[in-house]
């Protein structure tokens, strides 16, 4: 069988099983030792490792506070909580993100409003302040990917009609806009540390901001509702929950974070050889960046194909990267709107809804892989180009 043959249709795949991508997520004795000193010490709860990662995640994001919790989840949720959303209110988020950014604002009473996302696969700012209604108690644009939204269009939106700013940072640790970390680009700022992402303890999450009013409210409402510091332990001031993160998860972060700085310039260096490569194959566009965007963080390596141009769909291309050995996928199915949940939502329709965008990028145009792919070396990036040009030269195979 000729080595041009699609390994689809029995042809020699690029990579084979002996050639694995990075495994994830990464640990070594720094994981173990920290377990172990947790397990020892006796003290698993809420205690010295919570307080220096809170110490050590607030500086690597270049923010005054950080308030651990117990997912990205939990942590849009008490934001919310915090600055008083509840029933009646709207918050305009994206389509194109995972579910949580919009059942936090279920979660609170509140209505998600959707507005669409634009070419970077962020919220479309334009589309964003033509949403706002008189109801409209915030904007929460998702850095999806780890492209940091335009923020200075956002904030520039927020002031002028005086709505904060809350970003969903969960795919952009590290990210930095004009060199100021995400997170406290705008009023606040949250991150997951669930386990595929960038830096994880399986599950976790953190609130950063600037704002110490509201970072005292959101460490009282992830504790229970407790007072500040030097409170009595039984004395309760907030409608709280626990969401608190353990020792055990804290001090795996701690030794997670030590990597990532390292880790996020690799996967830097990696996306700009694909950017630079895809941008020579007709038909391929990776997700845009921005000469304002003075670190990337990438969770997701985002692409987008256009069917008539490269001369095959987009499932014939993910079907046939995958059997060549390169795990990409076509992402998210739909747009969140159209998730089931959406048709029950008491007091808004959504069936009306319509953003192009995110339904080209959910039925059409739209592919990613994780991560842990751009932790690879150098030729493993040449691989993944080598694919596509392969699938490129063999589109006849895939036509009817």
């Amino acid at each position: 069988m000729s080595t041009s043959t699609l390994a689809l249709h029995g042809g020699a795949p690029i990579r084979s099983d002996k050639k694995p991508w990075p495994d994830w997520p990464i640990h070594d004795n720094r994981e173990r030792d920290a377990l172990l000193a947790v397990l020892e010490s006796g003290r698993w709860f809420y205690d010295e490792q919570v307080a220096a990662f809170e110490k050590a995640y607030a500086s690597f994001q270049g923010a005054d506070h950080c308030i651990s919790c117990s997912s990205g989840t939990s942590a849009g949720e008490i934001i919310l909580q915090a600055l008083g959303i509840g029933p009646g209110d709207e918050v305009i988020v994206p389509p194109y993100t995972f579910v949580a950014t919009a059942t936090a604002v279920l979660r609170v009473g509140a209505i998600p409003v959707f507005a669409d996302v634009d070419v970077s696969w962020c919220l479309d700012p334009d589309l964003a302040e033509a949403a706002i209604t008189p109801r409209t108690r915030a904007i929460m644009p998702v850095h999806f990917g780890g492209r940091i939204c335009d923020m200075d269009r956002f904030n520039e939106i927020g002031e002028r009609h005086g709505i904060p700013i809350i970003e969903d940072a969960c795919h952009s640790w590290g990210g930095q806009w004009e060199g100021r970390g995400t997170g406290v680009l705008g009023r606040c700022g949250f991150f997951s540390f669930q386990v595929s992402k960038n830096i994880t303890a399986g599950e976790g999450g953190a609130i950063v901001t600037n704002d110490a009013a509201l970072a005292a409210r959101c460490r009282s409402l992830v504790n229970c509702g407790r007072g500040e510091a030097g409170s009595p332990w039984y004395h309760h001031v907030n409608v709280g929950t626990n969401a608190r993160l353990t020792e055990f998860q804290a001090a795996l972060l701690l030794c997670q974070l030590q990597r990532l700085p390292e880790q996020t310039l690799l996967r830097e260096e990696n996306a700009t050889l694909l950017n630079h490569a895809f941008e020579q194959i007709d038909g391929l566009t990776p997700q845009p960046g921005s000469n304002r965007i003075t670190r990337r963080a990438y969770h997701l390596y985002c692409l987008q194909i256009d069917e008539e141009v490269f001369g095959c769909s987009r499932e014939q291309f993910v079907q046939a990267a995958q059997a060549e050995g390169w795990p990409v996928s076509a992402g998210y199915p739909m747009p969140l709107y159209r998730q089931p949940l959406f048709a029950h939502v008491k007091g808004h329709d959504y069936s009306a809804c319509h953003c192009p965008v995110t339904e080209d990028l959910c039925y059409k145009r739209g592919m990613w892989f994780m991560h842990q792919l751009l932790l690879a070396d150098n030729t493993d990036m040449h691989d993944i180009v080598a694919i596509a040009e392969k699938i490129k030269a063999n589109t006849a195979e895939l036509r009817p």
